[in-house]
């Protein structure tokens, strides 16, 4: 029997997995031939992508994940070198959880929440890296979200039993990222990976469907409609260099049809429409089937 693929370790607002068959169906062809050797993946976030294209594509020889992040690039960091001491890190905290009455267990979290925004003290940190996936197996929702101080402030989720050491698909997670660099950085900062063999997956922070939907704060420095306009224009850098490149984003037309953003700022590229779930929303009438947008300067 086929050793099972990594999944995702962490849950992720937009997290791809939902897309990952409409993602594949668009993937270059450069990608099964082996004349794209570079995958680059300036927003990894929960890196479904990442894990498709890596385990099922064995022609791409190098891969750059970055994130704004820095939790998040720890963690991942920690996983591909650290694997066993974040392991026993995780089933620590996971056995005093579950060891807790249910009573206090948001006393728990709270601590433990209070404890991963305080006492941080290095960038590559076993411990860090155990408290927040801890915490995104626990809060309400699996959502990351910090404030203006760069602090997690997401409340506790009350879930019964759930599963905070997922051991065997963080083993594999770890033998998969051997494979890539795992960069701290902004999205500009990829442009040094980027040539005419590169292929580059961009899920950047959605552009909110409305003015109160947006989760975007997954680092101190929200990212804005300049930041969109932004990487518009780096896509076009991106084009200018032989790349290919998709980008997903949040299809503003389905709260508002006459918001033109994407056709104005990509008019140049392909735009598609699909179907998507929208998963995490504080009320429960606020999630349900949506388009999602999928763009691309190729043709497939």
């Amino acid at each position: 029997m086929a050793e099972r693929l990594a999944k995702p370790f962490l849950k992720w607002a937009g997290g791809k997995g939902q897309l990952i068959t409409e993602i594949d169906a668009r993937l270059p062809e450069g990608i099964k031939t082996g004349e794209i050797e570079t995958y680059v993946e300036p927003f990894v976030g929960g890196g479904a992508v990442f894990f498709h294209i890596v385990q099922n594509y064995d022609k791409v020889k190098y891969f750059y994940l970055l994130d704004i992040n820095e939790d998040l690039v720890n963690c991942y960091n920690i996983i591909k070198e650290d694997f066993g001491s974040l392991v026993h890190e995780l089933l620590s905290l996971q056995d005093k959880f579950l060891a807790t009455q249910r009573s206090k267990r948001k006393e728990l979290y709270l601590n433990i929440r209070k404890r991963f925004n305080t006492e941080k003290v290095a960038h590559f940190n076993t411990k860090t890296a155990a408290k927040l996936i801890f915490l995104n197996k626990t809060c309400f929702n699996g959502l990351y979200r910090v404030n203006r101080k760069g602090e997690f402030n997401v409340p506790f989720g009350g879930y019964e039993s759930p599963r905070i050491c997922a051991a065997n698909n963080l083993r594999i997670a770890s033998e998969v990222l051997q494979k890539a660099q795992v960069i701290h950085g902004d999205f500009k900062d990829s442009q040094r990976y980027i040539n005419n063999r590169t292929f580059v997956y961009l899920d950047p922070p959605y552009r909110p469907l409305s003015p109160t939907a947006g989760f975007t704060s997954y680092s101190k420095e929200d990212f804005n409609h300049e930041d969109q306009i932004r990487l518009a224009e780096f896509c076009k850098e991106i084009n200018s260099r032989g790349a290919k490149f998709l980008l997903s984003n949040s299809d503003p037309k389905n709260e508002n049809p006459k918001d033109h953003f994407f056709e104005d700022h990509y008019k140049e590229f392909k735009i598609e429409r699909v179907k998507a779930i929208r998963a995490i929303n504080c009320k429960a009438s606020g999630r349900g089937q949506i388009n999602e947008l999928l763009i691309t300067n190729y043709q497939f």
